[in-house]
């Protein structure tokens, strides 16, 4: 009577399971440790995180930081903590996105199926434009936005924000596009439709996945900026980081750590809770093909 057949069961406890759990189990608590740290402290008053343990957590629960940081924290003569920065970094946020991803998708999408003469230069200066660092190009996009009189202005960072987010999305859309199978676009064009019919009722119904990828890629980016909002805005208009980084390095009165520790969390709620969201769409975005050549 033949033994059984078929691969030997793996040993639950291998070397090899150890090695991956454990290591997983060390990447997991130096990536989470801190955010525990950071949790407790703001969840604690100034007396008892005079007393030492930033690991302990707090004996008596208390929101009042979270209060402070969101509405009564000083940024030398204003004290209207990190709420003005929130709104001003909704109203980069919102159009900055929706800008970059319409020019990108229609780009990506002009550059898979419509192709015209140089549009491989075109491309490939997207490129080159994705990998040039900002720092090179600060002073010059500020004369720019000075002469044409946005300096300062919420919406000349929207344009900052567009301009740069343009290659990657743009790279992101095209080769999206370009693994659509080529018999729908021709079927399509058969049917009679045009550029922007081909685009608006075939292409984007299913590039859901993409859409989200690209999103997210450009609310977290935008939402996390501190160079370009602290270089191309006033201090009326600073958006949320740079109202957090003036708080926390704030020098009049005492360090109040309880504060700063909220004032962080706040300002990373936002791209936070967009991963949470739209994650599983970001994840079968990038698995599709998102990033195929």
């Amino acid at each position: 009577m033949d033994g059984p057949r078929g691969p030997r069961p793996r040993r639950i406890l291998s070397r090899g399971n150890i090695m991956l759990y454990g290591t997983l189990i060390v990447v997991a608590i130096y990536y989470l440790l801190p955010l525990w740290v950071m949790v407790m402290t703001s969840l604690k008053g100034m007396p008892e995180i005079r007393m030492g343990n930033i690991f302990a957590p707090p004996v008596e629960i208390t929101f009042e930081p979270w209060v402070k940081a969101w509405a009564e924290a000083c940024t030398g003569l204003n004290c209207d903590g990190l709420s003005r920065g929130f709104w001003n970094s909704v109203r980069i946020l919102v159009p900055s996105v929706a800008l970059s991803i319409a020019v990108a998708s229609v780009s990506g999408y002009a550059l898979s199926m419509w192709r015209f003469r140089g549009s491989e230069t075109f491309f490939a200066i997207l490129l080159i434009g994705a990998f040039i660092p900002y720092q090179v190009m600060l002073y010059p996009i500020v004369i720019l936005l000075r002469e044409i009189g946005l300096y300062g202005s919420l919406w000349g960072l929207v344009i900052v924000h567009t301009i740069f987010g343009m290659p990657i999305n743009t790279l992101l859309f095209r080769n999206w596009f370009a693994a659509i199978p080529e018999e729908l676009f021709k079927a399509a064009r058969v049917d009679g439709a045009g550029f922007w019919g081909i685009f608006l009722r075939v292409l984007v119904p299913m590039s859901l996945p993409i859409f989200t990828v690209s999103a997210i890629i450009q609310v977290t980016g935008i939402w996390n900026d501190f160079l370009f909002g602290v270089v191309y805005t006033t201090p009326a208009n600073y958006p949320m980081t740079v109202q957090l980084n003036n708080i926390v390095n704030s020098v009049q009165g005492v360090k109040e750590y309880n504060v700063n520790m909220a004032a962080t969390l706040l300002t990373g709620l936002v791209p936070l809770i967009v991963y949470f969201a739209s994650g599983k769409l970001f994840v079968r975005g990038i698995a599709a093909g998102a990033v195929k050549g």
